[in-house]
């Protein structure tokens, strides 16, 4: 049985032996075990991460930007490696894991121009003979803690930018799938990067809990459930670390009476069915306005018929298992709970069989509609590919009811309306707004961050938002006169 160790100094190793099990979620079976570390096993990295963070933070950002540019190039190379790793290990269809290695790939082309991103401000004669400038210098040890549903996506969110500001990282992926994260560090050593800069600790939350106890690591960044990026923010705080913790969502895409209904189907179906919704940026709830509501519904029962639900393996899926045997039985509960409450179940995707792959963990695309928001499946986050149908009489009740919801991590409205484009966007109390486009994720030069309960800290995901969180400001007030003979000043100089 393959055994998934940590990575700690450039190599593969760790104390503990202390395992868990790693699923094929297509078939149900263990397919590798995946270490348990110990305390022994975290101060090996915490030794790893100080003793190289020092010599990498005096790295030109130029150099770092190369080594950054090399590993780009490796990460191409190895995307067929890479997908059928996270194919296997989470379920997802192979193309689908293509596109998040290349959306992780972005932050790395986008952390190539390290240093332009660093470069500070200048004021000359900010007072007679006085000039004024700043800098960003790495906070030292960084940390993140990454989830099951994109373990190549979601650490390149973090790692990257962390690296090029100068820090050392260290990543603890998730237990369910991690051997993505080992791949990517190997093909970072590859490409250049000194050893101890970038490691990788695999565990489940006793070694949460280490990260956010160490008084060596400076700084958390974390993707997940509400409820623990809650608790990671609330701990990481209180041990005098930087935070930023991104959480659930609930995301809404409302659909005009004069949108293109055919393209707000395809882009529902693919949004909420994708990855069988195993994303935070899937769309859960489709609030139908006016007097569309019954033919969107139809066209999305329609067009679902269609999707092929099959494993990774079979180029022909649209989507295929959830994570975990625990998870189907989860995502079961609330279709369940969804009947109980009086929503209409038009499409059910319980007791989804596939010949061969009998033990797999499937769930069929699932629609819910005449959902009100008083129900616990609006409410709550699902995390499969159960998508509610909420109907509401005009624009003025849509954005209010996205508005009210706790989450406030993505959206979207399909309209042929530019005034009701330009309200949504202006009005919507959400972190990032699509107008006729169904996942709204931006790009790796803009930054990636929900609202309300969907992120808890000050700073977004990637862009400049994560220079800026990886990095302290530091302003220097500099004057160099020939000889100083006015004596000392005991008022607070103005000019």
């Amino acid at each position: 049985m393959k055994i998934i160790k940590n990575y700690i100094n450039g190599k593969v190793e760790c104390i503990s032996s202390n395992t868990l099990p790693v699923h094929d979620p297509s078939k149900g079976e263990e397919i590798a075990k995946v270490v348990l570390s110990s305390s022994e096993d975290f101060k090996a990295v915490i030794d790893s991460s100080k003793k190289s963070q020092y010599e990498w933070s005096q790295t030109t950002p130029l150099k770092r930007s190369r080594i950054l540019s090399n590993y780009k190039t490796l990460i191409e190379k190895n995307i067929e490696n890479l997908a059928k790793t996270i194919s296997q290990e989470h379920g997802k269809t192979l193309d689908d894991a293509k596109g998040s290695v290349t959306r992780g790939l972005e932050v790395v082309e986008f952390s190539c121009g390290i240093p332009h991103l660093l470069k500070g401000e200048f004021s000359h004669n900010v007072g007679t003979n006085i000039d004024s400038w700043s800098i960003r210098q790495p906070l030292g040890i960084c940390a993140g803690i990454t989830p099951f549903n994109f373990p190549a996506m979601v650490p390149m969110w973090m790692y990257p930018i962390s690296i090029a500001c100068g820090n050392s990282f260290i990543l603890k992926p998730s237990e369910k799938d991690p051997s993505c994260a080992i791949m990517l560090a190997e093909l970072f050593s590859e490409a250049g990067l000194p050893d101890g800069v970038f490691n990788i600790i695999n565990g489940d939350k006793d070694v949460v809990n280490m990260i956010l106890e160490s008084n060596d690591i400076n700084s958390v960044s974390f993707v997940g459930s509400t409820p623990v990026a809650k608790f990671i923010y609330e701990n990481a705080a209180k041990n005098g670390k930087r935070v930023q913790a991104l959480g659930g969502a609930k995301n809404h895409l409302v659909v005009m009476p004069d949108a293109n209904i055919d393209q707000a189907v395809d882009g529902i179906i693919g949004a909420a069915y994708g990855s069988a919704g195993e994303r935070c940026m899937a769309v859960s709830v489709a609030v139908a306005v006016g007097n569309i509501a019954d033919e969107l519904q139809n066209k999305i029962h329609n067009n679902i018929q269609n999707l092929k639900v099959a494993p990774w393996t079979d180029n022909q899926s649209d989507m295929g298992p959830v994570i975990s045997k625990e998870h189907k039985e989860k995502i079961e509960k609330y279709i369940a709970e969804g009947i109980r409450e009086g929503a209409t179940l038009i499409e059910d995707g319980r007791n989804y069989k596939i010949q061969g792959y009998e033990n797999g963990y499937f769930v069929g695309p699932t629609l819910f509609d005449n959902v009100t928001k008083e129900m616990k499946i609006y409410q709550e986050e699902i995390f499969g590919p159960v998508l509610c149908i909420v109907r509401v009489k005009n624009y003025e009740e849509a954005i209010n009811l996205v508005n009210s919801h706790k989450f406030g991590n993505g959206t979207s409205v399909y309209t042929s309306d530019g005034e009701v484009s330009r309200n949504f966007t202006s009005n919507v109390k959400i972190g990032m707004v699509g107008v006729n486009v169904p996942i709204p994720v931006p790009m790796a030069f803009h930054s990636f961050g929900g609202w309300k309960s969907s992120l808890f800290g000050d700073y977004a995901m990637h862009g400049e938002e994560g220079v800026k969180f990886y990095t302290k400001l530091k302003t220097v007030t500099s004057r160099w006169p020939k000889s100083i003979k006015d004596g000392p000043e005991f008022v607070m100089p103005t000019n």
